[in-house]
């Protein structure tokens, strides 16, 4: 059996954003591949008839973005293919719009926005909803200007670049770079007359936008703010008859995860925050056309997909409200699945395998998913709501592992000694021999607020392959198992560390062919926390790779996109009122016991955990003479294991490598 290599992820391919044709019988989806040089992803449009499962590449440029079926023959796509020798002034955007018969044929141009769209949806006739990025800060369009004031324009916005101005918080955001006086915003386009009208207000930043099945109401949701963004939304409608909005929702009480209309109602998943804050899982609940709010279920489920992989690239819908009930993705302990939420609420899992749902299509009794099952990358599925029996109908990725060792997790779950089961998992190294010693890897994983599951990880994959037995688990703070057991505020490096110390405990008696020697840890963003807490509290790991990762929670509080909420609720504390209680939870406060070799991985634009936290950890290693090293890498964010360019990927995985190999070596 061959070795799987460190570049084989850029032979994957990654699907999202399935859609059903109107008459359900096909359904169209992305699917991002590496490009040559390797510098970031070609997205092309694939269909599969939902019947017989027959596939095929329906473009092949590399750069679509949004699309939806017009009907069961024609698809609205978003690309680029313009193939301008340069950007676009960022005054002056543009995004493209074609249409696509599903018999063939060239693109047809349908129209260009001067906008920058992130949403576009089709009323009727000629009119459009239209979700876009607005710039409060440079909100005159260039479009019908004279060449003279253009230049004027142009060289105002040239002499403004040597400065950021920033006055509200947050004042930048993971991926996307500096935001301050930035809004997502929603318009109405007439391609017709070609005139764009602003539906909501310029400080209003709106998060989801839908529009009902007769095509008379728009609705959106979002927060208005100016200095700083608070938590909760407020929920507006739209009739797009007589053009008047209402506010339907005022914002201080819900944060929505997602809605949607059902006939002349609204259906929503949001929390109230009232005992678990920012992480509690959402109610479900009616708004009706007199104005009353219903909660018609509290199921303390997780709504979405959090099953780690580093195997995805891209999203889709989780979320639909139909006749019957809600149907949304929900996690489920280590896997995520299909739910229905029922109005008189009761909740009733459809799809039952293990491994993850990653996003759904559901049109009367047709169900397709993309999704995750046992050790295979993502392919296109089948599901029958009657029995829960599942088709796979694509084999897009069967050749990308063929002929290679993967893993198959092996389950070590246990109870812990507060009476907690901690669910855990092994992967056995290539040609394992019991009766030889082995290394092993840690892993750690984000969020907290998520899981590791029984799901292809291909960093994971590639240490087993490197001769590395591979621990994972979830530990208390995780996803799927309820409010209260995701719930450690106030005691990071308490309760989740016991858990993991205690797992780490199980898999040596389980496994003497591990070297307790030779143990290394190592995770990404809460996991980074984790692992620099871990070095700070035991000399066990003999060496570790700490990624995107938190050291300081006061630091991180006041200079990173969340920070200013979500370091005070998850330590319970502020700088003015529990500096000490910060403190006391922050790994660089124990950074001089440290003495365990370690490698800090982090990105430059990487805002969610900026690097600041990277740089304080090393730092204080190298001040106390521990042996470690700083990986920066320019032009990446919080995603690079995710989505960062292959490049980078490649030399992210090669860094890890080599620092293992060097201070726990394989078995010769």
């Amino acid at each position: 059996m061959d070795v799987l290599q460190l570049e084989d992820f850029t032979k994957y391919r990654f699907l999202s954003g399935v859609q059903l044709s109107p008459n359900g019988s096909y359904a169209a989806y992305g699917v991002k591949i590496s490009n040559p040089e390797k510098q970031g992803y070609l997205s092309d449009l694939w269909i599969t008839s939902v019947g017989d499962g027959q596939t095929r590449q329906y473009t092949g440029m590399g750069d679509i973005g949004s699309f939806r079926w017009l009907d069961d023959e024609t698809l609205f796509i978003q690309a680029d293919r313009e193939h301008s020798e340069k950007e676009p002034h960022p005054l002056e955007p543009q995004t493209h719009f074609y249409t696509l018969r599903l018999d063939g044929g060239e693109a047809l141009k349908a129209f260009t926005l001067p906008l920058r769209v992130t949403e576009i949806v089709p009323l009727y006739g000629n009119r459009w909803a239209v979700r876009a990025t607005f710039d409060n800060a440079w909100p005159t369009t260039l479009t019908g200007q004279s060449d003279e004031e253009k230049d004027k324009a142009r060289k105002a916005y040239e002499d403004e670049q040597d400065y950021t101005v920033i006055d509200e918080i947050p004042f930048w955001q993971n991926g996307t770079g500096i935001t301050n006086k930035k809004r997502s915003r929603v318009y109405l386009y007439d391609a017709g007359d070609e005139s764009l009208t602003p539906v909501s207000g310029p400080y209003f930043d709106v998060s989801l936008m839908k529009v009902n099945k007769a095509r008379t109401q728009l609705m959106y949701i979002g927060v208005d703010y100016t200095d700083k963004m608070e938590l909760t939304d407020s929920l507006w409608t739209l009739d797009l008859g007589t053009g008047q909005a209402r506010e339907r929702i005022p914002a201080g009480t819900y944060q929505f995860r997602s809605a949607e209309f059902q006939g002349e109602d609204i259906i929503f998943a949001a929390s109230e925050r009232r005992k678990y804050t920012i992480n509690e899982n959402p109610t479900f609940s009616r708004l009706d056309s007199l104005g009353r709010i219903i909660r018609f279920a509290d199921p303390d489920l997780s709504v979405s997909n959090t099953v780690g992989s580093d195997c995805r690239l891209g999203e889709g819908r989780w979320f639909t409200a139909e006749e019957d009930g809600v149907y949304c993705l929900v996690t489920d302990r280590a896997c995520s699945r299909l739910c229905r939420i029922h109005y008189d609420g009761r909740t009733e899992f459809l799809s039952q395998a293990e491994g993850s749902v990653d996003a759904f299509a559901k049109l009367g009794e047709t169900v397709v998913f993309i999704g995750m099952r046992g050790q295979r990358l993502q392919e296109l599925y089948r599901l029958d709501l009657s029995s829960g029996r599942e088709t796979r109908l694509t084999t897009l990725n069967e050749q990308a592992l063929n002929g290679k060792y993967v893993a198959v997790p092996q389950p070590l779950s246990f109870v812990n000694k507060d009476g907690e089961e901690i669910d855990g998992w092994v992967l056995l190294p290539k040609d394992y021999d019991a009766s030889r010693t082995y290394p092993a890897i840690l892993n750690i994983h984000g969020g907290p607020k998520t899981v590791y599951g029984t799901v292809f990880f291909h960093e994971m994959q590639l240490w087993a392959n490197e001769g590395y037995f591979v621990l994972y688990s979830n530990p208390r703070g995780g996803d799927g198992r309820g409010n209260e057991f995701a719930d450690i505020r106030g005691r990071y490096g308490t309760v989740d560390y016991e858990d993991l110390m205690e797992f780490t405990d199980r898999v040596l008696e389980a496994y003497p062919a591990i070297d307790p020697q030779r143990l290394g840890v190592t995770g990404g963003s809460y996991g980074g926390f984790m692992t620099n807490w871990i070095i700070g509290h035991t000399r066990r790991f003999a060496a570790a790779v700490s990624q995107r990762s938190i050291s300081n929670w006061v630091s991180m509080c006041c200079t990173t996109d969340i920070g200013y909420y979500f370091a005070v609720d998850q330590t319970a504390a502020t700088p003015w009122d529990g500096v000490e209680r910060m403190w006391q939870q922050s790994p660089l406060k124990y950074a001089d016991r440290v003495q365990t070799p370690t490698l800090f991985l982090h990105s430059d634009e990487d805002f969610r955990c900026w690097q600041v936290e990277a740089l304080q950890m090393f730092t204080a290693l190298k001040m106390h003479g521990v042996a470690s090293r700083l990986c920066l890498f320019r032009g990446e964010n919080h995603e690079l294991s995710r989505s960062g360019k292959p490049v980078h990927r490649i030399r992210r995985l090669k860094e890890i490598s080599a620092w293992f190999e060097h201070y726990l070596p394989p078995t010769p």
